[in-house]
């Protein structure tokens, strides 16, 4: 990065763009969440976070791009593609409603009303301390203008042909899906080829999928996320053996969010409601409109069964009253096995596992990936000799091999028995990075152990990688787990 800043000084667009590329490299990982329009984005946002700090009413702050990053003090402020800014008034419904972002009156500091470009919200909650989340408005918005917001941030190029150069917004990405069709193959492939992909450029590396709204898909069943789990394992099947994506997961964003939130006021009416007749309960819970009639006899006020309906949906409810006929006796209880049972605690596994932990990797891809593009859209300086080793680190370097091997395996089957399908599977990473994950020992396990356990690794792997019989993909993936092992090996003290 160094050497390219010098050799384009001259230059003030590029040199400008491997300044913020370079900056980037010190901040928090920036993760974005797209999919299509109503996918339940800012709702997942919510509940990753814990706070009820994303809009999720269909207002014009849907429609921008919104970068929520860690601050000391809550703040929305409103910028404009000039880069003037706004302080943005932020309102609380009352009830089950929850921020609104005014975007009718901004204050610019400078003359002349302008356009949103996009929000930036600082909000005191631990989960952004080390991540910034940016909220993409829909994919499949009715407003072509709104979509390209999205494609913008994600996939620059295929909507700026027209402009110097643009870089990736995003280090990864959660894609929610609600159906898999061609716009959404479409969009990830833009997202994991960039416009490049002919000259080796790449978008963002990671991205997991996330089968969202998941307690609808079986109508609110208790068995919903069963149904969801099967959804996703077939959206797996078909966007993880290209490499669209690491992992597809099933996630009911809206009770995750309300077992975050979970009031003692919520937890006596599902204790009241757990009292009632089976027969008499499931019959009221055919719809959320009739659970919420007036008309309908059950211990519970008609307000706050409306306000139980929109927090919890119908899958939530009918969980929250199971989890307590079966013994769950307190609040807290209730939200953690809420939590659990909505596939968010999966979610933030995998994001741990996937992006958190391989934060630095993902940085540095999306520094290379801005490296290149520079060095493409203004070639002549000394900097273009700096190229082909830039094309050769995003194809090569063994951080990102792994996390394509994780995706793969998936879905694509090693002629290996199990348990070496596991020790491979660990090794590259599959359960964190630490050296005594990778090699399966505990966290007190002595520096020599640890060694020794590396050493046996690596000579494991490289001869299986040896094998005659073996294809190329287990040969691929056993020299991978080598080196995965000798990287372990070099980060123990001698």
């Amino acid at each position: 990065m160094g050497a390219a800043r010098a050799a384009l000084a001259s230059e003030p667009r590029p040199r400008a763009l491997l300044a913020d590329c370079a900056g980037r490299l010190d901040q928090p990982l920036r993760i974005a969440l797209a999919g299509s329009l109503k996918a339940g984005k800012s709702t997942l946002l919510n509940s990753l976070v814990g706070q009820d700090i994303a809009p999720t009413d269909a207002t014009e702050c849907t429609r921008v791009v919104t970068w929520y990053r860690y601050g000391s003090t809550p703040s929305v402020t409103a910028h404009a593609g000039d880069g003037a800014r706004a302080n943005v008034v932020v309102r609380r419904g009352g009830g089950t409603h929850g921020l609104t972002f005014d975007l009718d009156r901004l204050s610019w500091n400078a003359p002349a009303p302008r356009e949103v470009d996009h929000l930036e919200v600082e909000w005191p909650a631990a989960a952004l301390a080390h991540t910034t989340i940016i909220d993409t408005p829909g994919t499949s918005s009715l407003s072509r203008e709104v979509s390209r917001r999205t494609a913008r941030l994600l996939t620059p190029g295929a909507e700026q042909a027209e402009q110097n150069i643009a870089v990736p917004g995003a280090d990864a990405v959660v894609y929610l899906l609600r159906r898999l069709d061609a716009a959404d193959v479409r969009f990830l492939e833009q997202v994991g080829a960039g416009t490049g992909a002919a000259q080796g450029i790449s978008g963002p590396l990671g991205v997991v999928g996330v089968v969202s709204r998941a307690d609808e898909i079986g109508a609110g069943r208790i068995d919903a996320l069963h149904s969801a789990r099967d959804v996703a394992t077939r959206f797996a099947g078909e966007l993880e053996r290209t490499g669209l994506c690491q992992a597809v997961i099933p996630v009911a964003g809206l009770l995750a969010f309300a077992a975050a939130t979970l009031r003692q006021q919520e937890y006596a009416a599902f204790e009241a409601l757990a009292g009632v007749p089976v027969d008499e309960l499931s019959t009221a819970l055919l719809s959320a409109d009739r659970f919420a009639r007036r008309d309908v006899a059950l211990p519970v006020a008609p307000e706050l069964r409306a306000q139980l309906a929109e927090r919890f949906g119908l899958f939530g409810i009918r969980m929250a009253v199971t989890l307590i006929r079966l013994g769950v006796r307190d609040s807290a209880t209730l939200a953690a096995e809420l939590t659990n049972r909505s596939g968010v605690d999966e979610l933030r596994s995998v994001l741990d596992v996937q992006f958190g932990q391989r934060a630095d990797q993902l940085k540095a891809h999306s520094a290379l990936t801005a490296l290149a593009r520079v060095l493409t859209a203004y070639p002549g300086s000394e900097a273009d000799a700096l190229l082909p080793r830039v094309r050769t680190l995003l194809a090569d370097v063994h951080g990102f091999a792994e996390l394509r091997l994780l995706g793969r395996l998936r879905t694509d089957e090693l002629a290996l028995p199990p348990t070496d399908l596991a020790e491979l599977h660990r090794l590259i990473g599959g359960s964190g990075i630490a050296p005594h994950l990778r090699l399966g020992l505990p966290v007190d396990a002595a520096p020599s152990v640890q060694r020794d356990q590396a050493v046996a690794a690596v000579r494991k792997w490289r001869s299986r990688a040896r094998h005659p019989l073996a294809d190329q993909f287990t040969t691929t993936a056993c020299l991978t787990a080598a080196r995965s092992a000798e990287g372990a090996l070099g980060l123990l003290p001698e």
